[in-house]
């Protein structure tokens, strides 16, 4: 796999135009940008209401900073060879080709927070086999990005390494996960699971720690820590390309 390099964008989308956007960016924009130098693969998510944890004291800590943007409803991802895929794609290269359809379309964002990222390591799930094609995001995914705060950067490191890309490695439903670094954009961090759907991601992640409480702990110890973007991490589920739904099961 040479896709080690993301261009991601989370934003928001108002009722009135949702759908010309969405029209615009799938049948056009993205095929546009895939044909750029690098640019390997392109995915486009519906970012998922999560509920509040048991007794609703949420253990993750959001920036306050009013200069991060805040949209989280939708999450546009382009895979490419390498971070240097996008070098010529930031708004100061790409704005001289927009064409007025396109910059009507990207008015319509709100909130856009960009974050230009390279792998630091991934790991294969069991479910790894069944992408659908050699770079096609999965169906469902989950999308962490934050900075340090008061966590030792050499223990995200170690977390990482010793607990989290192992676990994954091992949980129904997973394809996979990505640690990933930021070249550009406010959160230094950012970690990519893919599931086969929501209902694999729902049923099998919350719970993936139970049998190792010391592990556990750790986690719980070091996620205080954080400091995440607005709404991080992300459940969204894919829009395009589209999803194909599941072959029905043969009658015996």
């Amino acid at each position: 796999m040479i896709d080690r390099g993301l261009w991601i964008s989370w934003y928001g989308l108002p009722e009135n135009g949702r759908d010309a956007y969405l029209a615009w960016l799938h049948r056009k924009f993205m095929p546009r940008m895939l044909k750029k130098p690098g640019v390997l693969w392109a995915a486009h998510y519906a970012a998922q209401a999560q509920p509040m944890p048991a007794g609703g004291a949420p253990r993750l800590r959001h920036t306050d900073d009013p200069s991060v943007p805040a949209g989280n409803g939708y999450i546009l991802i382009f895979g490419g060879k390498s971070a240097h895929a996008f070098a010529g794609l930031t708004p100061r290269k790409l704005d001289p080709e927009l064409t007025p359809e396109d910059r009507k379309m990207i008015a319509l964002r709100a909130g856009e927070r960009v974050n230009i990222v390279t792998e630091e390591e991934r790991t294969a799930g069991p479910a790894a086999r069944r992408r659908e094609h050699k770079y096609t995001l999965a169906p469902c995914i989950q999308l962490g990005s934050f900075n340090a705060g008061t966590a030792d950067e050499d223990e995200i490191l170690d977390w990482y390494a010793s607990w989290r890309l192992p676990a994954m490695s091992k949980l129904p439903g997973c394809l996979g996960v990505r640690k990933l670094n930021s070249v550009s954009g406010w959160a230094k961090h950012a970690v990519l699971y893919e599931f086969e759907s929501l209902a694999a991601r729902d049923g099998h992640f919350p719970f993936h720690e139970n049998a190792r409480p010391e592990m556990a702990a750790w986690t719980d110890t070091l996620v205080r820590k954080l400091i995440h973007a607005p709404g991080s991490p992300n459940v969204a589920t894919r829009l395009w390309p589209p999803v194909k739904a599941a072959a029905p099961k043969k009658k015996r």
